[in-house]
């Protein structure tokens, strides 16, 4: 017997699921939401998810972090670094996000994602008090100087291609939630500053402490 492959989506259907992301945003006591934090190697997004996901578990919030290093291991270890490798990186990690979201889950992701045209994809397919895009800021200088992984000096080697900020483009948001200014503000406080912008809005309901 010949099998008859379909094209990729052709007859393709939502299936209903009777348990839905407000019954699980109930049983939670939160709104679901993704915090994408973007920024230079260095800058200092994965310290800061980090310290906001332990602020919100002893919160009592349900969360989960998504690594851009972690997530090269399993899920992504598969892509590159050249422009569509990247793409396709974020785009893999944004569908994951989603289903978490879906779950109830207030899914921080600490991602360089370098391109806006990519986060502006992100952030469409979320509802507009579902999405809090962070700029972690550290000029070029100051997260070379940092490089706590020898990235940039094999960058300026030459061992390391299309590296963001040497020889690929970093475009940083327009208009974030929330920007972060990693040389003027502790780790602490600026995962202290998300927690914040969360409560801001509307993330936690009944909870407006700030």
């Amino acid at each position: 017997m010949i099998e008859r492959s379909l094209p990729r989506g052709r007859d393709l259907a939502w299936q209903h699921l009777t348990v839905d992301r407000e019954a699980r945003a109930a049983r939670n006591g939160h709104r679901p939401c993704v915090v994408w934090l973007t920024g230079l190697s260095g800058a200092g997004k994965s310290t800061i998810a980090d310290l906001a996901e332990r602020a919100l578990h002893a919160e009592g919030r349900h969360t989960f972090l998504l690594d851009g290093d972690n997530v090269r291991h399993g899920l992504n270890k598969d892509l590159g670094f050249t422009d569509a490798d990247r793409v396709e990186n974020v785009r893999r990690v944004a569908e994951v996000a989603a289903l978490m979201a879906d779950a109830g889950l207030i899914v921080l992701v600490s991602f360089i994602s370098p391109f806006r045209a990519e986060r502006a994809d992100i952030r469409a397919r979320m509802a507009a008090d579902e999405f809090c895009e962070v700029h972690v800021d550290a000029p070029l200088e100051v997260a070379e100087q940092r490089d706590p992984k020898g990235l940039y000096a094999r960058a300026r080697r030459g061992e390391l291609a299309n590296f963001t900020g040497i020889d690929s483009p970093y475009e940083p948001p327009n208009h974030p939630e929330l920007r972060i200014d990693t040389t003027s503000m502790s780790p602490e406080h600026a995962a202290g500053a998300v927690v914040d912008a969360l409560r801001a809005q509307g993330v936690f309901p009944g909870d407006r402490t700030y």
